[in-house]
């Protein structure tokens, strides 16, 4: 009997997706129990932040993201040997190479919850920022260039009379998913600042643990899924943030250490955060870019006679703030979360039905 289940084809596809469900509802049910009894652990060491943007001004547990991580990761590890089932159970040609990506993905996912986890705890700089993902992505591309090692491209239509069907980009490609992996592990924690947008609680604070985790986890299903490009379309959000911050990133903008908006205690709104600086202390090209910022009126300017400037910070929820003014944060959190949704369903539209557009389908 068992060898009839384990034989029939649609069986061997059915029984991991099954299980993965059952797995992820009872670790969905684990994680809304376990957090509420553990997180006094958390603020007992030091492990709290204070909500700036409520009055109470009550310690909330931080770095929680840890709790969500650990069982995201043991539910993979449990999961290991159910897609391989099929193999276990008959004598056939066990899939190496699907099994070492697997346990790369679960590598260079581990490596982030950790530098999540040291982010939270040590505060880590933006360079260590930069450099660990790049590190922890390593283990992925090895894999990815012993298993594949297909760095062509395919063009789109309207390009190929000057780029033929396809392009070689050699190592340049290698390249592209690393600095895939860095921006997916940053972009979220980029855009976050408000309560509920990484993830729709505010109980808790996630914290950076979170956001890596689950960038890098985005990375890893678009390097393995062999759609790395795709996997862009559902960032249309953090990238409009990412070059939105790019002047207060590269510092041609004065940049302050925290970014998020403004919490107005009288009138318990929400409004843009702004930075202060003398004109004369940003060189031509910050100018410039003020400029053009200023001319697509994409920004609020402010500049008295001795040349001291304020101006919001760069950031896509001060955005929002500047076109719709200030706001409660329930308000804020689901203008800004009902912008991804629009921007995921937009890429599912130009993933499916336009794709036809670009390429043969």
């Amino acid at each position: 009997m068992l060898n009839v289940i384990y034989n029939d084809d649609n069986w061997k596809f059915i029984f991991p997706i099954l299980f993965n469900f059952v797995m992820s509802v009872t670790v969905y049910f684990l994680t809304v129990r376990l957090i509420p009894r553990i997180k006094n652990m958390f603020v007992k060491a030091n492990l709290y932040g204070i909500d700036m943007n409520k009055k109470s001004g009550e310690k909330v547990p931080e770095a929680l993201g840890v709790v969500t991580g650990c069982l995201f990761l043991i539910t993979l590890f449990l999961f290991i040997p159910v897609p391989f089932t099929n193999y276990i159970f008959n004598d056939t040609n066990f899939p190496h190479s699907e099994f070492m990506e697997f346990l790369a993905a679960l590598l260079s996912i581990c490596c982030m919850l950790l530098l999540g986890f040291a982010d939270d705890v040590l505060d880590l700089r933006w360079r260590h920022k930069l450099l660990l993902p790049t590190i922890a992505s390593l283990p992925l591309l090895m894999v990815y260039y012993i298993n594949f090692n297909s760095t062509l491209i395919i063009v789109p239509k309207p390009l190929r009379s000057w780029f033929g069907f396809s392009v070689d980009l050699w190592i340049f490609y290698y390249l592209y998913m690393g600095m895939l992996a860095v921006f997916c592990t940053n972009a979220i924690n980029i855009l976050a600042g408000i309560n509920g947008l990484e993830v729709g609680q505010s109980l808790v604070f996630v914290g950076d643990t979170f956001c890596y985790l689950s960038g890098m986890t985005f990375a890893v299903v678009g390097i393995i899924g062999h759609f790395s490009k795709t996997i862009l379309l559902f960032f249309i959000p953090q990238i409009i943030n990412f070059l939105y911050s790019v002047p207060q990133l590269f510092h041609f903008i004065p940049c302050p250490r925290h970014r998020l908006p403004k919490y107005n205690k009288k009138t318990d709104k929400l409004q843009i955060s702004t930075t202060v600086f003398n004109k004369k202390d940003i060189g031509s090209l910050g100018k410039f870019i003020a400029w053009i910022f200023r001319k697509l009126n994409i920004i609020e300017w402010q500049e008295d006679d001795h040349g001291i400037v304020t101006c919001n910070n760069f950031t896509l929820i001060n955005f929002v703030l500047i076109k719709t003014g200030p706001m409660k944060e329930p308000t804020l959190t689901l203008i800004l979360l009902l912008i991804q949704i629009a921007s995921s369903s937009l890429a599912f539209l130009i993933r499916y039905p336009l794709a036809s557009i670009f390429y043969e389908v």
